[in-house]
């Protein structure tokens, strides 16, 4: 081996060992709450250790008092072989039974703290990755993100309950065991340590090669689940386009390959424990071989020789569970090197340090500058609220692929905007750097004159209303998909269901507004789920509302009996409207037409038909195709 290659290894070990060291401190903070647990099961297993080493002492001494060696102990010689062997048997019988109760109590308390642990670290992840921004699931399959949540938190907490106490564990008892052999003979002692120089070796060697293969296990597993809700969701397409066959075969593609790469992983774990097996087995033969010779030699009893049988198998016990816990911890830091993945992802979108407490509170300078500038006749006229103003804004999702290029605009408070142009033009990137979704790569966006950067999300987005053009709703009743957690009461919920002429058909399903809903809201139609998108809008009472498409999956019927409640949620209000049908915005105050990011032509329905450009192209083609 050269030089280099062995530098390459070894430097490939040491990142191994660092990095392990690592996840594990990052592990130690989710066990401060369980300190207490932890104290207490430490504490037993000291008590269980001693427990399970004095059972081959006792059966030795047994058996030296039977024959009446020198190696019993002096206060059992003087003794009735009946009353000798009563307190032997009862000691160890107590010792069975501390071992059985402790065995089981410490089991429950270790299954305790691994489950409190593995709630603390997904609460934590789901946490952080519901204030992750939209650019991260742009680029992240929902599958792997399941995946991390779910079965890879669940072999966290694995570690913790059965994984690092057990080992702890395991090492008093071969603590207790070896402290005692070497307190009986050391010769015997000494050789069943150096049996311990392979084990060591062989668990070391096997368990890095587990390691690479588990983590190549739980990365094919994520995008066998990707996989998986992938299909599920896009059933319909599925069964529509015949991809039974098709998706079958590249799910069976993927299956397999996770199949080769978990029998990996038991391979090297069967390896481990069948080494052990021989190993264990040759170490009894090595206590017979030479305690056999001690034995003639007048140097040994028998019930010497029968307990050192006995902690042969026992020390090797310990090795075996060792080995096994060694492969959860190593499935564990696999698993929380994953989760580490997703809790390093930087928040790209953060509030600031001393954000402003209310966009309200963060306008009345704006509003006073206004005042002073404006000679008011009416002294009760106030200046509206709901400016909107795009200050030379760049924004790229890749590099310098930019899908917003130099926009400069100001939408007046209360004005009625429309954005159009053909796909791609950069209208919905418009409507998620307004909603702060994404942060503009150069430039800067104001509402009210304040930069939304210094205005803390949740406000901005509560002086907001979206509705997009497919209304989401979540498994629960018809109440909380309106209200979607905010405090309001039944009187507001029904007033809002009554703006939005949506309470007739809350009042026709079965329980009302009680009525539960199944996730996505599947026992819905199309128009009846954006129906209540419309009444989100209208209890929250917005500044500003944003229309994406909302009307384009209502039929003519809904659409009509929307469109007064509409109109009436549109007053005084400032609103942006993304349409493809040019006919439902004619009446809007102001008309952007957008072409690959840029602002190319701005003003109302018919002036832009007079000017002749793209809109009146788009326009004529619509009424071509009618």
């Amino acid at each position: 081996m050269s030089i280099y290659q062995s530098g390459k290894k070894s430097y490939r070990k040491d990142r191994w060992a660092n990095n392990d060291w690592r996840l594990f401190l990052r592990l130690v903070p989710y066990t401060r709450k369980s300190r207490r647990l932890l104290v207490l099961a430490v504490f037993l297993l000291v008590l269980l250790a001693v427990a399970n080493a004095v059972q081959p002492l006792l059966i030795g001494q047994i058996i030296s008092l039977i024959r009446k060696e020198p190696s019993t102990y002096e206060f059992l010689r003087n003794r009735p072989l009946w009353q000798g062997l009563n307190i032997l048997q009862g000691v160890l019988v107590v010792a069975i039974i501390i071992r059985l109760i402790l065995t089981g109590f410490q089991g429950y308390l270790l299954q305790k703290i691994g489950q409190q642990i593995t709630a603390a670290i997904r609460q934590d992840l789901f946490h952080h990755v519901t204030s992750l921004a939209v650019r991260f699931f742009d680029r992240t399959p929902v599958g792997k993100i399941i995946t991390r949540l779910t079965s890879d938190v669940e072999v966290l907490g694995d570690v913790f309950s059965t994984g690092a106490i057990g080992i702890i564990s395991n090492l008093f008892t071969m603590l207790a065991i070896v402290g005692l052999m070497f307190s009986i003979q050391w010769q015997l002692a000494c050789l069943l340590l150096l049996m311990l120089l392979p084990v060591t070796w062989t668990i070391i060697s096997f368990q890095q090669q587990y390691r690479k293969a588990n983590y190549k296990a739980r990365e094919e597993l994520s995008i066998l689940n990707s996989q998986l809700q992938e299909n599920i969701l896009g059933i319909n397409v599925v069964q529509l386009f015949r991809r039974e066959n098709f998706n079958a075969e590249a799910f069976h593609n993927t299956n397999q390959r996770y199949t080769q790469l978990v029998d990996r992983t038991i391979f090297y774990d069967s390896a481990v424990s069948a080494t052990l097996e021989w190993i264990g087995l040759i170490a009894i033969a090595g206590v017979l071989w030479m305690g056999g010779g001690l034995l003639l030699g007048k140097s040994l009893t028998f019930g010497t020789l029968s307990a050192f049988i006995l902690y042969a198998q026992q020390l090797f016990d310990p090795l075996k569970d060792f080995a096994e816990k060694f492969t959860v911890i190593q499935a564990g830091f696999t698993a929380m090197e994953r989760v580490s993945d997703i809790l390093d992802e930087p928040i790209e979108i953060r509030d600031r340090t001393n954000p402003r407490i209310s966009i309200y509170d963060a306008t009345f300078g704006y509003i006073d500058e206004i005042e002073a500038n404006l000679e008011l006749q009416d002294e009760n006229t106030t200046p509206q609220l709901g400016e909107i103003r795009f200050e030379h804004v760049w924004f790229a999702y890749k590099d310098d692929d930019y899908v917003i290029k130099d926009l400069d605009f100001i939408i007046h408070p209360g004005e009625k905007v429309a954005l159009v142009g053909p796909t791609g033009a950069g209208k919905s990137s418009i409507i998620r750097l307004l909603c702060r979704l994404y942060e503009p790569t150069q430039g800067r966006i104001l509402v009210d004159g304040v930069d939304i950067r210094e205005l803390p999300q949740a406000e901005l987005r509560r002086y907001m209303a979206v509705i997009l053009q497919e209304g989401f709703l979540f498994a629960g009743n018809v109440k909380s998909n309106i209200t979607l957690g905010d405090r309001y009461s039944f009187e507001e919920i029904q007033q809002a269901a009554e703006k939005t002429n949506i309470d007739r058909f809350i009042e026709q399903l079965p329980l009302g507004y009680d009525t539960q809903l199944r996730e996505r809201g599947t026992n819905l139609s199309s128009g009846e789920k954006q129906l209540l998108a419309f009444a989100r809008a209208a209890i929250r009472n917005p500044q500003i509302l944003v229309l994406d498409e909302a009307t384009a999956s209502l039929d003519v019927g809904t659409e009509a009996l929307i469109q007064q409640a509409l109109n009436q949620l549109l007053a005084e209000r400032t609103a942006i409207i993304i349409a493809h049908r040019l006919s439902t915005i004619r009446n809007v105050d102001r008309i952007f037409v957008l072409k690959r990011g840029e602002l190319i032509e701005q003003g109302s329905h018919e002036e832009l038909l007079q000017q002749g450009g793209m809109y009146a192209t788009l326009h004529n083609l619509q009424m071509l195709g009618t």
